[in-house]
């Protein structure tokens, strides 16, 4: 029996392009008998329709959750897992966190219309958790910013492109972002009954040079339960890279007594970054694994 999980799956509830049936639709096409969707700062993705789905197809969800923090290094994600996500008191937690990604929409969006792009605040203030993704993908997809882009960056650039060289910090669209730190998204995880697992920590090494120390700092504040070290990273400043670190993760979650976990960050198939369920990739894992990731997360 097929046991392939995919613990980080994104919806169009918030940056992904694919509703959560599709998502759905999706694992069952690629073999994965378990996924999390784990959206940014929402849980609405998820519902009983969604669920008595997923039960049709055989498919098991944990109810899960990606909350945007900020530390003087950089920007993390704290993944929370088996949350209560018919809880109201969670539900106004994460309410208050997509505020402030829109007033950051507001006041990016007036630096971004500065340099002479066209952007659509309009059509971006109705999505429930707007993301860097959506301002970048309104602005790059929009015809009337073909010249322009092409001007800046001699043709027309991907929205990953678009972030790194405008909106990041230090670009001309910069604008910080009022958040949580990553111990403060574990509590409120934990008080949603969920497990809190440090989401890619190879993102921190090349995006932010964080070395293990810093990331074991990071682990021991927000004493998470485990880190998501099944990760395929794709390194968008040099050619779409692939990093597979994935031995090196796991090992440093057996020295400090973390578990593990296996995430595509699926958000469409770009012909680049892994699919759901990673199926085109080669981590060397089998049903056992699979087994005790479900195990550490129901215990």
């Amino acid at each position: 029996m097929n046991k392939k999980i995919d613990l980080h799956i994104h919806t169009n509830k918030s940056d992904g392009k694919l509703s959560p049936k599709e998502v759905i639709d999706e694992a069952l096409k690629n073999g994965v008998s378990t996924i999390a969707i784990a959206d940014h700062d929402t849980i609405e993705a998820y519902s009983d329709e969604l669920f008595n789905y997923a039960k049709k197809n055989n498919i098991n969800i944990i109810p899960a959750v990606e909350i945007s923090t900020k530390t003087k290094k950089g920007g993390v994600h704290v993944l929370g897992y088996n949350i209560d996500y018919k809880s109201e008191e969670f539900k106004k937690r994460l309410f208050a966190l997509r505020n402030i990604r829109h007033n950051y929409l507001y006041k990016v969006a007036d630096k971004i219309s500065d340099l002479g792009y066209k952007i659509d605040v309009e059509a971006l203030d109705k999505i429930d958790a707007v993301t860097k993704a959506h301002i970048a993908s309104n602005v790059v997809d929009n015809k009337e910013n073909e010249t322009l882009l092409k001007e800046v960056f001699g043709y027309i650039p991907s929205r990953g492109e678009y972030i790194e060289t405008i909106m990041n910090e230090g670009c001309p669209a910069y604008v910080k972002k009022e958040t949580l730190t990553p111990k403060e998204a574990a509590q409120i995880i934990r008080q949603a009954g969920g497990n809190v697992v440090l989401a890619h920590p190879v993102a921190y090494e090349y995006e932010d040079n964080l070395t293990e120390e810093d990331i074991l700092n990071l682990v021991n504040e927000m004493q998470a339960d485990g880190i998501e070290a099944n990760y395929i990273y794709i390194n968008r400043s040099n050619n779409d890279e692939k990093i597979n670190d994935t031995k090196k993760w796991r090992d440093f979650a057996k020295k400090n007594n973390l578990f593990t976990t296996i995430g595509s960050d699926f958000h469409y198939a770009d012909g680049i970054a892994p699919l759901i369920g990673l199926v085109s990739e080669n981590l060397d894992l089998d049903d056992n694994y699979f087994e005790e990731v479900l195990k550490n997360l129901n215990n």
